[in-house]
């Protein structure tokens, strides 16, 4: 009896185990000392050769910002006042002060993005559509890196190549799926996938809660 009673409060225990919130070393110290309400969102950075791809992860990152609790600076308003100053270069836009950023907005903090890839791509048996970005948040008075992240996201995640028709089968499917993906710009769907997995306080090393939303100062247990 007693060894049933030790097994089951083992299994009790790693249940709980599992179900905890693991730490994962994301030091949360310096963003909590700033604690930022505003968040002014460069356009990212393009090392793909997909034109679009700062376009489509522009688009998404705002979305799991403004969701956190965050005044998150209109992108149409932001990409304007860039180009009547002149600048309509991302990594010009980059190399300008966070001074000067403060001087024109006067956010508490700027959101760098850099996407590492973007698009479609065709691999003899298989078409899949990654997006890459990687971002960091920067105190806009200290110019001190309050958080910084990466993520990735596929359209393969939710694919099942088990088409039962084989080897030609199988070569079908990825040209039709590439052709699909790149017609429809599935590049679009998997950004907004990769920012909320980069950028969500509900994902593993995401962002705080912002100040706008009602779940602001109740830190997670890995954070």
């Amino acid at each position: 009896m007693k060894n049933i009673q030790l097994f089951a409060a083992l299994a009790i225990a790693i249940i709980l185990t599992g179900c905890a919130t693991v730490p994962t070393g994301m030091d949360y110290t310096a963003f909590k000392q700033s604690n930022p309400k505003s968040i002014l969102v460069l356009p990212p950075i393009n090392h793909t050769t997909e034109v679009i791809a700062p376009y489509g992860v522009l688009a998404n990152v705002t979305v799991p910002l403004a969701e956190a609790g965050y005044y998150v600076f209109p992108v149409a308003l932001v990409d304007e006042t860039f180009k009547n100053n002149g600048l309509t270069v991302a990594e010009d836009i980059h190399a300008v002060s966070a001074k000067k950023l403060h001087e024109i907005f006067g956010a508490d903090a700027v959101m760098y993005i850099e996407v590492q890839q973007y698009g479609t791509s065709y691999a003899v048996l298989s078409s899949d559509t990654v997006v890459v970005v990687q971002a960091k948040l920067v105190d806009n008075k200290t110019n001190e890196i309050l958080w910084q992240g990466s993520a990735r996201a596929a359209s393969s995640e939710q694919n099942n190549n088990n088409n039962g028709f084989g080897v030609v089968g199988m070569l079908v499917e990825a040209a039709v799926t590439q052709i699909l993906e790149t017609a429809l710009d599935t590049g679009f769907e998997i950004a907004g996938i990769a920012s909320a997995r980069l950028l969500s306080p509900e994902a593993r090393n995401g962002l705080l809660y912002g100040p706008r939303s009602p779940k602001h100062g109740k830190e997670k247990s890995n954070q």
